[in-house]
């Protein structure tokens, strides 16, 4: 979403409606990879709290993350280089910031998206979360080593299929309160909302990954400007898609939780109450549905973080080999990782940290220093985001036509402004 660079006198047969559509794909992959189960969990307590009220900040959400993608991808094309190599002409403080976290970042990740994706197998199937979180992390390792980025963005489509139709399908069944709905629209904040909104606006679909939507796009073999409308295309489609999801989990919240004044654990593990109550409310099928896409959300996650945080870490070191640049400008334009970086040494270590290491703690737990650790980095990821494309797309690095003008300017600001908040709030409670 931007209000620069549209060029009506392209007429490659990348910007043909018919292609556009047929396409589509990395914005999936990016969003996917966003929502996580924790996500739904977040949304679901949301709507049972507050009902339909904060329905608006889910919309609102959806503007926002359009933007940060668009920027991100509006980058690599309009450079033909890559964010990594934008954020290393910033300065040396970007390089220790994401080594620090993509060390311990990545660590407690790989336990935490095995766990959830353990969590629904385990409740359908029995057994303990090891005995699942382990070949959940094997299979993610295997698809993502051997498969190309094609074969890689048809499961996370199926898995988003997967998602929407089930969680969506919920929705329906429970049986929406339209004009509840519609009077959610309004920009309302309850009292003791004030967190539950800004989480609904910043944090749902919001992680680390954003930055790899570049990458992706690259992979889909989009590496210029000329692919510019098919991109802005592809990411207004995902998060329209994902804003729709997450809607339907409030729906889901405010119908089944809120009217019965049930309250869940706030995390992922509280989805498996929803199971519990669905499954008197509905029965066993329609439980089983859920948990199959509670699954479904958690693996995409998995798949999403092992492809694209690793090429980050690939583009990292490569840019840090090339790092010899005499100005800011020339950096910035270190060019786009090859098509085989998936198969470079940096990319398969990081596959590997992100797989083995973490096994450890399913069977230990999370330690509290790593927790707060993880919850700290997690915070300052999206604000660093933010303000990195605002500075980036609002200097000479950038060719005039595509940097910022003033509706990307705003809402990239206002994006740093929410994303400072929810930093402050996520360290205050880290460490309160």
């Amino acid at each position: 979403m931007t209000d620069r660079g549209t060029d009506d006198t392209d007429t490659t047969t990348a910007t043909q409606p018919a292609r556009r559509w047929s396409i589509v794909g990395p914005g999936i992959v990016v969003a996917a990879t966003g929502v996580g189960a924790g996500d739904l969990a977040a949304t679901l307590v949301a709507g049972s709290e507050f009902g339909y009220t904060l329905l608006w900040a889910v919309i609102l959400g959806v503007v926002v993350k359009i933007s940060l993608a668009e920027a991100t991808g509006r980058w690599h094309l309009a450079t033909g280089s890559t964010i990594f190599a934008g954020w290393r002409s910033l300065g040396p403080w970007t390089t220790v910031y994401f080594v620090v976290y993509v060390v311990i970042w990545g660590f407690v990740y790989g336990a935490t998206a095995m766990t959830s994706s353990a969590l629904p197998l385990a409740a359908m199937f029995g057994g303990s979360i090891p005995a699942w979180g382990i070949p959940c992390g094997l299979l993610g390792l295997a698809l993502v080593w051997f498969g190309s980025y094609a074969i890689f963005e048809k499961i996370m489509t199926a898995l988003v299929g997967v998602m929407f139709v089930v969680v969506v399908g919920l929705a329906v069944i429970v049986l929406p309160d339209v004009p509840a709905m519609l009077a959610g629209l309004l920009p309302v904040l309850p009292s003791g909302s004030a967190v539950y909104t800004l989480g609904l606006v910043g944090g749902v679909g919001g992680t680390v990954t954003m930055a790899a939507y570049g990458y992706w796009i690259n992979a889909k073999g989009w590496r210029d400007s000329s692919w510019m409308r098919v991109m802005r295309l592809d990411n207004r489609v995902a998060y329209i898609t994902t804003g729709i999801f997450v809607a339907a989990m409030l729906v889901v919240g405010a119908e089944l939780l809120y009217t019965a004044n049930i309250a869940l654990v706030e995390s992922d593990r509280g989805l498996l109450d929803l199971d519990e109550i669905l499954q008197q409310r509905f029965g066993p099928v329609i439980a089983t549905l859920f948990l199959v896409g509670f699954f479904a959300t958690s693996f995409s996650s998995l798949l999403g973080v092992w492809q694209g945080v690793s090429l980050m870490v690939t583009d990292f070191v490569r840019t840090r080999r090339e790092a010899v640049a005499r100005t800011p400008e020339e950096l910035a334009a270190a060019g786009q990782l090859s098509e085989d970086a998936t198969r470079s040494v940096p990319y398969r270590a990081y596959l590997l940290w992100l797989t083995f290491p973490p096994m450890i703690l399913l069977f230990l737990g999370r330690p509290f220093a790593l927790i707060v650790a993880y919850g700290a980095l997690g915070a300052f990821f999206m604000p660093f985001l933010a303000i990195t494309l605002l500075w980036l797309l609002g200097s000479k690095r950038a060719p005039r036509e595509w940097r910022n003008g003033w509706l990307s300017t705003s809402l990239l600001s206002g994006a740093a402004v929410l994303f400072l908040v929810l930093c402050v709030s996520e360290l205050v409670d880290t460490f309160g």
